[in-house]
């Protein structure tokens, strides 16, 4: 069996287990509905970003910047020296969704828990209640790494040419525009449903196992390759805002080493939202 492009950016439960209680380890879990999974019991020492408040800009529709980031780091008692592994429930739904937030501001030293913490909780691994408080740090942040993302501009000519590939991660019914939003949203939607025109759609959560870890390369390979997405091209994930489509940007980019991937976080709330932008729909 092949072995992932970039092995090293995954931890395995019985990794994190022998490293709880390591000073030079910050673990933080980062969920979809963040305060009730993190309350009712959490990795020990594990501390929590809530992705709405902490990773996203409160006004402006974009996510935390550099400043932001910095100081929520230093909040965490998180610096430079620390690896941080990063963790969540929806199978590393936010935990990736922060994995790329984090590479954009070039932190190096940060890896996802293979599985998740519903392999953690399936292993019955220790949790607890207990709330770890760390001494403040520094952190300094890189400047943004645009070849991570892409804005509206790009894409509305992206998808017109050729040595390019959209995947549109989105359920079925949202990308055939049945419905307007997931069923965790169902009030946050744009005013058009349906995709950008030549979008493949592979739903994020085919990269994943039953226990949430991810699948093998070979598998992998043929959920993307058939339907036109190779690493010879440029890809461009996207969902309804940048967060889903932020796991098959980690798929891509670092298990199977496409060197070209990039996410779409304007995604479908900015594409189905504008006047006279096209869309394709059955």
């Amino acid at each position: 069996m092949a072995a992932y492009a970039h092995p090293e950016v995954l931890v395995d439960t019985s990794w994190v287990k022998g490293n709880i209680g390591n000073e030079t380890v910050r673990i933080v879990e980062v969920d979809y509905d963040p305060t009730p999974n993190y309350n009712l019991g959490h990795i020990p020492g594990s501390v929590l970003i809530d992705w709405k408040k902490d990773i996203n800009d409160p006004v402006r529709r974009d996510i935390v910047s550099k400043e932001g980031l910095e100081a929520l780091f230093g909040r965490l008692g998180i610096s430079n020296d620390h690896q941080i592994v990063l963790y969540g429930d929806f199978n590393n739904w936010f935990a990736a969704f922060a994995f790329w937030v984090f590479k954009y501001y070039g932190v190096d030293n940060v890896v996802l828990l293979n599985g998740g913490r519903k392999k953690w909780i399936e292993q019955d691994l220790p949790v607890t209640k207990d709330v770890p408080s760390f001494p403040t740090t520094t952190f300094t942040a890189k400047e943004p790494d645009e070849s991570l993302r892409v804005y509206l501009a790009y894409v509305r000519e992206a998808y017109k040419q050729a040595g390019k590939v959209l995947v549109d991660v989105r359920g079925p019914k949202e990308f055939s525009g049945e419905i307007l939003a997931p069923p965790e949203y169902p009030t946050e939607h744009a005013q058009r449903g349906g995709h950008i025109p030549g979008a493949k759609n592979i739903p994020w959560a085919q990269a994943v196992n039953e226990d949430g870890t991810f699948k093998a390369p070979e598998e992998l390979k043929a959920l993307y390759e058939p339907k036109g997405v190779t690493p010879d091209k440029e890809v461009i994930a996207y969902c309804r805002i940048g967060e889903r489509s932020s796991h098959t940007w980690f798929v891509l980019k670092y298990l199977l080493g496409y060197p070209h991937v990039r996410n779409y976080d304007g995604s479908w709330t900015e594409w189905g939202n504008l006047v006279r932008t096209p869309i394709e729909k059955p």
